[in-house]
């Protein structure tokens, strides 16, 4: 369920640009905004297109759904993440800065709250230039990938110690 406050902040930032720019406010852009606020985490362009037509009863193209959150992206709404062959969004305005783990084994992706990561970048000077957020990516193997290639190891082994013992 999107935030009372947040949504309208989104929907004003959405108005204005339109406004500004001459551009129409169809209701495919409002509804994909919708959608992309009432989903939790990351999503794909398939994804959405299903929520889109599964919820909403609103069904879009692939293209209209690119150039939207395209839209989206420039105007901060939005964040495209890619990840180990995928690519993956995720609302942004309300979102607070975070690190995503991403097992390289099976591609599984966990957002990690880090205050000693939080306060390392903020506390950081940067020259000419002010931060708005951050994003950190951790590659590594997860527990259940980490469990599954210490019994893969540990067959190996025992098949080894077998050949040993029949020669």
């Amino acid at each position: 369920m999107i935030k009372i406050d947040v949504w309208k902040n989104v929907l004003r930032i959405l108005d204005s640009y339109l406004e500004v720019n001459n551009h129409r406010k169809t209701p495919e852009r409002y509804t994909i905004l919708k959608a992309i606020y009432n989903t939790e985490g990351h999503f794909t362009l398939e994804e959405l297109g299903e929520k889109l037509i599964r919820d909403y009863n609103f069904p879009v193209s692939r293209a209209t759904l690119y150039n939207t959150l395209n839209l989206f992206m420039q105007l901060r709404l939005v964040i495209r993440h890619r990840f180990q062959g995928s690519t993956v969004y995720e609302a942004c305005y309300d979102n607070t800065s975070h690190c995503h783990q991403i097992c390289t084994m099976c591609g599984k992706i966990t957002e990690v709250k880090s205050p000693l990561i939080s306060d390392a970048i903020e506390s950081t000077h940067l020259k000419r230039f002010r931060k708005d957020g951050y994003t950190l990516y951790i590659y590594g193997i997860c527990s259940i990938c980490q469990a599954r290639l210490t019994r893969i190891r540990n067959k190996g082994l025992k098949n080894r110690r077998k050949k040993i013992d029949k020669v």
